[in-house]
């Protein structure tokens, strides 16, 4: 029996914390994360796009049409199509198991 009476149920005291976060702990470790951030935003240097290299022979850029087609339509075909290969395979199973 435990302390308070109650058999196999621990006693009900309450909950006591080893280590308490205080304002001024918390008020430090988000002026650390964000000097950091800032510090990392600053740092980092803008991609030069407009700088050619040597070399660089860009072709033209993609039309609306074709962006979408290759970044949306595409994936979506892509998936379409391996769930019904899977959804075909798995009908298959299931009808020779049946038979």
């Amino acid at each position: 029996m435990t302390p308070d009476g109650t058999p196999g149920r621990a006693g009900r005291l309450g909950v006591r914390y080893v280590c308490t976060v205080d304002k001024k702990n918390a008020l430090r470790a988000g002026a650390v994360t964000a000097g950091t951030t800032l510090m990392m935003l600053l740092m980092t240097s803008p991609a030069l796009a407009v700088a050619r290299d040597d070399g660089d022979d860009p072709g033209k850029g993609l039309s609306i049409g074709e962006t979408l087609g290759l970044y949306v339509a595409a994936p979506i075909v892509l998936f379409l199509v391996i769930a019904g290969l899977v959804m075909v395979g798995d009908k298959s199973r299931k009808q020779q198991t049946e038979s």
